[in-house]
């Protein structure tokens, strides 16, 4: 347990202390008599926040029907205690409330209560799991073992001790607070979802140290800020989602574009080993054939050249074999190298199309990380210059390639990118190709980005279109 979390449960426990010594019977309810009255506006403020909390709930458990993500059910069932806990408080405390509703239990106002904080924590556990933070976890099923047991003495007293003297926004506060301690990269979600729960604390904090009262101003001020809340907490539980689904989809392309090269990977072994032979019985021949003539010039000058293509064979289809191999393995290697490998492989492309390639080493440079991902990247990068050059017809086309300073840049002279689409080409299945899944790009940026800590820009002009590769930190270890 660190410094801060160990100061924060002593001001709580210090806090529990004065509580039960000096205000121990303020904690619990001695009158059922309502005590405030709503006017006509105020009351249909306050029913409109009812509609809000339970259409809420409603379209949480909706969806938890729909794709059985457990965030839905735990905030919908935190929704319906909300509402449950209010139609109670209502009903012991508000004209018209009492009428209405009827429910002056102090047992079923302390259970709601007790859910509240239950379904809460059990919602923000599923919440925060994509984020990695384990303590925050453990804090959080400690709270739960809490609430379930002041759940089971109320049943059998009928009160709770827990959320009774200390209330459910000091635990919520407390688990939010570490959660935003620990959480290095906070994003959309995470935000609406403090925002959503500050409201509700501030409010809270508002009316249990009186100051409401003393205002004494009639409004539904809680009924607000928790329909204010089930807004916040939906729209970031929806969000939230939408990353994870794009991020299942990212792991889906990945999957398709490991299995191609892994079916590639194993015809070019199957050419390979087809090949060996061949070339190993033009070998010996061409041996034979030195030793028969090797007193004539022009013989000699043919075996050579002969000998030459077969090993040209042989290696390319080794470079072959090694560039679609599926391996997962990281390790450090230059970029020269990689980049090398890759020209090997499509320069005969480029050569047919009469394109030009420059290569400018300034500086190479080593990197940790997947070297055949990170020639899938380069490879395709270079074909897109390709075909866009091809495409276009472009007179004089050339792609020049860049290492210098960390980064890699791979431009053409293709007239550049429409501003239409400049933003979508990193977008998973968007093509300008008509035989394009346009995942390549996407694939691309994601391996830069997402496997080796890096980054893939673009930038574009009427003369063309640069991709910048660089590694941060020389790649994620």
């Amino acid at each position: 347990m660190d410094k801060i979390l160990s100061i924060k449960l002593s001001l709580i426990a210090i806090f529990l202390g004065l509580t039960i010594y000096f205000f121990y019977d303020n904690h619990f309810i001695q009158n059922t008599e309502a005590i405030y009255s709503f006017d006509d506006i105020v009351f249909l403020v306050a029913s409109i926040s009812f509609g809000v909390i339970i259409s809420a709930s409603i379209y949480n458990l909706a969806f938890y029907v729909y794709i059985r993500n457990r965030q839905y059910l735990y905030y919908g069932l935190a929704q319906l205690s909300t509402l449950l806990f209010l139609i109670t408080l209502d009903s012991i405390f508000i004209t018209p409330f009492d009428a209405i509703f009827g429910i002056k239990s102090t047992l079923f106002f302390d259970l709601t209560r007790a859910s509240i904080l239950l379904f809460s924590m059990l919602f923000i556990y599923e919440f925060l799991k994509i984020y990695g933070v384990h303590r925050v976890n453990q804090l959080i099923k400690v709270i739960i073992y809490l609430t379930l047991l002041d759940m089971l003495f109320a049943l059998l007293f009928s009160f709770t001790i827990f959320t009774n003297f200390i209330p459910i926004f000091i635990s919520i506060w407390l688990v939010l607070s570490e959660a935003n301690r620990q959480i290095e990269e906070r994003d959309m979600p995470f935000y609406a979802l403090l925002m959503g729960w500050y409201i509700v604390i501030f409010m809270a904090i508002m009316e249990y140290v009186g100051l409401i009262d003393f205002i004494g101003i009639s409004f539904p001020f809680i009924h607000v800020t928790f329909a204010l809340e089930s807004i916040f907490l939906s729209l970031a539980i929806s969000y939230k989602f939408k990353q994870v689904e794009e991020r299942q989809k990212m792991q889906q392309s990945l999957l398709l574009q490991q299995s191609r090269l892994a079916s590639m990977g194993e015809m070019v072994s199957i050419i390979a080993h087809q090949w060996r032979q061949p070339l190993n019985f033009l070998s010996v021949a061409n041996m034979n054939l030195e030793e028969i003539h090797k007193n004539h010039p022009d013989s000699e000058m043919l075996i050579r050249e002969s000998n030459r293509q077969i090993r040209y064979m042989s290696n390319t289809i080794e470079s072959f074999r090694n560039f679609y191999n599926p391996s997962k393995e990281k390790k450090e290697f230059g970029v020269k190298s990689s980049l090398e490998d890759v020209l090997e492989i499509v320069s005969p492309t480029l050569k047919t199309e009469h394109i030009k390639t420059t290569l400018s080493i300034l500086n190479d440079f080593k990197i940790y990380g997947n070297k055949n991902e990170f020639e899938q990247v380069l490879l395709n990068l270079i074909n897109n210059a390709k075909d866009a050059l091809i495409e276009r017809k472009i007179e004089h086309p050339t792609i020049h390639i860049q290492i210098k300073n960390g980064s890699i840049t791979v431009e053409d002279n293709a007239k550049g990118i429409d501003e239409l689409h400049i933003n979508k080409i990193f977008d998973p299945y968007f093509s300008t190709k008509k035989e394009s899944d346009g995942i390549g790009l996407y694939i691309a940026k994601m391996i830069i980005e997402e496997e080796m800590g890096g980054r893939l820009e673009v930038v574009s002009s009427d003369k063309g279109t640069r991709f910048t590769i660089t590694i941060g930190n020389k790649g994620k270890k």
